[in-house]
């Protein structure tokens, strides 16, 4: 099957399921003139994080990766009106970008943006004792996968959901000997949740507008 019939399908399943939505239609067009990368979330995927979200009851989100805020804006909004999501940039350009892009949606006020290095970011969480959170969904450069899920599971309590994504990589993750720093990390991410006791985890495989790639998606027990 070829990627047209992949975006087809993800635009079938927006038509047919979603109400139109200019904000975030707004939200990808500013980022698209910023010049950031399209690597965003698809919008199947911004909902389905939007509904975990809502499924788990999730009052605090932790986010490390925000490129422009799509998907930050998703899980947003699944919160409830007491709800909070942290949210971890490097650039300081994308998250300007990603201020704007939540006051445009209206959700500033739930969210706590912080721009730096992640592993810095975390780890003024940590002193911080932000922890735990609910929800945490790891988005940013994949061969520090293994450190931010690390930081996760200091940053979690028994329950909480971890969603790792871009775990599968277009089937590269199978490439033993590759030096893919990218495939490398994702590999690296099933490492470590498959080898952690306190981790009960899956994976699902994705086809659609992003190509074939996946989410890893574990609990802690």
């Amino acid at each position: 099957m070829s990627r047209k019939i992949w975006t087809d399908v993800d635009d079938y399943i927006v038509s047919s399921l979603f109400e139109a939505d200019p904000v975030l239609d707004a939200v990808l067009a500013a980022n698209r003139d910023q010049g950031l990368p399209a690597i965003d979330v698809s919008a199947a995927q911004g909902k389905l994080l939007s509904l975990l979200v809502r499924i788990g009851g999730a009052k605090k989100v932790l986010e490390i990766g925000t490129l422009g805020g799509y998907s930050t804006i998703w899980m947003a909004r699944g919160l409830p009106a007491d709800g909070k999501i942290a949210t971890l940039e490097l650039d300081p350009h994308h998250a300007r970008v990603a201020r704007s892009n939540f006051e445009r949606a209206g959700v500033s006020d739930r969210v706590d943006l912080r721009t730096g290095p992640a592993l810095q970011s975390l780890a003024a969480l940590g002193r911080e004792n932000a922890g735990p959170f609910d929800l945490i969904f790891i988005d940013a450069d994949k061969p520090n996968n293994p450190n931010y899920l690390s930081w996760a599971m200091r940053l979690s309590r028994p329950g909480t959901v971890i969603i790792c994504d871009n775990v599968i990589r277009d089937g590269a993750v199978l490439d033993e000997d590759g030096r893919d720093v990218n495939v490398e990390g994702a590999r690296a991410a099933f490492s470590f949740i498959g080898g952690d006791k306190r981790l009960d985890g899956t994976a699902i495989q994705t086809v659609g507008a992003k190509g074939y790639d996946g989410f890893a998606i574990a609990i802690v027990n």
